[in-house]
């Protein structure tokens, strides 16, 4: 289900043990701020409540590493495996989504024993395996941390969807200051295309969708310097952007008719103007910064009335892969939570890294020559290859060390709580 480091393979078991034990600190820094209401709260299906990442996090580690590697190994409650399995057909019956925050027990504290109990055991099983063993404990390590780094995002993500759905707009952590930067004028790089490669293929960790790598052939294409910025946005929907089905697909207008979309997720028009809702409470909004909580439906629509297009994903890798090193936006190290304007040198993509998720054109789909693992962990990413469109880049809640330029993420066209925004491309 994934592809782990040859390097991990061979690191001391300090480093794993350190960089596990960083991974779970992270997870209880975030929900540190959280009164004992918020943990317990399910605002929509997608939505898990912090109690229930903290606990399925846990269970993760339980069920694939201690299970299978601890001498004696005893569950410390059987019950949980039920409450914190997630879609894992393979390790049984497991709690429906939409009913996550259905449930007053286990309490926060046992939940937070319980994890305690699996930290301290995976530790420790980590300082004591067999050195034949080791190789195979740290792939699986490596693949809980990953795991439960994209449970940070969703956690970040689900608690912004919480405070935004409770009228007194609780704010979950003040924002720094942050120096006031204006959006560089839009531009376009334009690139031969033809055959090139894409997809992952060397050391480091990946998950099983990022490969195989493999050809694919492009045509000339130019990309946008940046994202699209408020201030682009708010002029679709001055044009009746939101009005007019001309601009959207047949499933997206239904859409929007049904919901009666007007804006982005989280924007409100005030007798102030335009705000949108932060995890520091409402503010502003800032006409340069990138545009964020939109579905690849408003995306795709905004394209067109522009008279331009999504990238590919393969374009967007191809153009990453050269020029994502520099002038990255924000991650969620920083602590702001926020797309912002980030300073740029002028040198080739703004934020293609970090600042908001970037979809594409790209449905998503196996890679020529994928094999879904039969284990339980193939069904981590294998099962889910249908309906679904391709983001990319990470935003300002992914952790800085969990994402790459060949990282596929995806979620349905219509999903917007997640820091999702977009590019734009066209045809040379």
């Amino acid at each position: 289900m994934s592809t782990a480091a040859q390097s991990l393979t061979t690191i001391d078991r300090t480093k794993i043990e350190s960089h596990f034990l960083a991974v779970r600190r992270q997870s209880e820094t975030l929900v540190a701020p959280l009164e004992a209401e918020d943990f317990v709260m399910q605002t929509m299906p997608d939505v898990s409540p912090p109690k229930w990442h903290i606990g399925h996090t846990t269970w993760f580690f339980e069920r694939v590493v201690l299970q299978d590697f601890e001498k004696d190994f005893a569950p410390l409650d059987e019950r949980l495996y039920f409450t914190f399995n997630s879609y894992y057909e393979s390790f049984g019956e497991r709690l429906q989504r939409d009913r996550r925050g259905t449930l007053c027990r286990p309490t926060i504290e046992e939940v937070m024993t319980y994890r305690r109990n699996v930290t301290e055991r995976t530790a420790e099983l980590i300082r004591t395996i067999d050195e034949k063993r080791l190789p195979e404990i740290a792939m699986l390590i490596e693949l809980g941390c990953n795991h439960e780094q994209q449970h940070q995002e969703l956690f970040v993500t689900d608690i912004k969807h919480i405070f935004a759905s409770n009228p007194f707009r609780p704010v979950y952590r003040e924002r720094p200051d942050i120096s006031a930067l204006s959006a560089i004028e839009q531009s376009f790089l334009g690139f031969e295309g033809g055959v090139v490669e894409i997809g992952f293929d060397g050391d480091g960790f990946a998950y099983d969708n990022e490969s195989p790598r493999h050809k694919v052939f492009l045509h000339p294409f130019r990309l946008a310097v940046r994202p699209v910025t408020n201030r682009e946005y708010l002029e679709f929907i001055d044009d009746n952007g939101y009005g007019d089905h001309r601009w959207w697909l047949s499933d997206a207008w239904d859409l929007l008719n049904r919901e009666k979309w007007q804006s982005p997720q989280y924007w409100e028009r005030t007798d102030k103007g335009w705000e949108i809702m932060t995890l520091a409470g409402p503010k502003k909004i800032v006409l340069d910064e990138p545009v964020v909580h939109v579905s690849f439906y408003e995306a795709a629509a905004f394209a067109r009335w522009a008279d331009k297009r999504l990238p590919t994903e393969a374009e967007w890798e191809f153009v990453a892969a050269q020029h994502g090193a520099e002038n990255r936006g924000h991650l969620l190290d920083d602590g702001i939570f926020h797309p912002t304007v980030p300073p740029y040198d002028g040198r080739g993509l703004q934020a293609i890294i970090g600042n908001v998720w970037e979809w594409t054109a790209s449905a998503y789909l196996p890679y020529p020559g994928y094999k879904q693992s039969r284990d339980a962990l193939g069904e981590y990413n294998g099962k889910f290859m249908n309906n679904q469109r391709v983001l990319r880049g990470g935003s300002c809640a992914t952790p800085a060390d969990h994402i790459r330029h060949t990282y596929r993420n995806f979620f349905q066209p219509e999903k917007r709580w997640q820091f999702s925004g977009f590019r734009l491309a066209e045809d040379v």
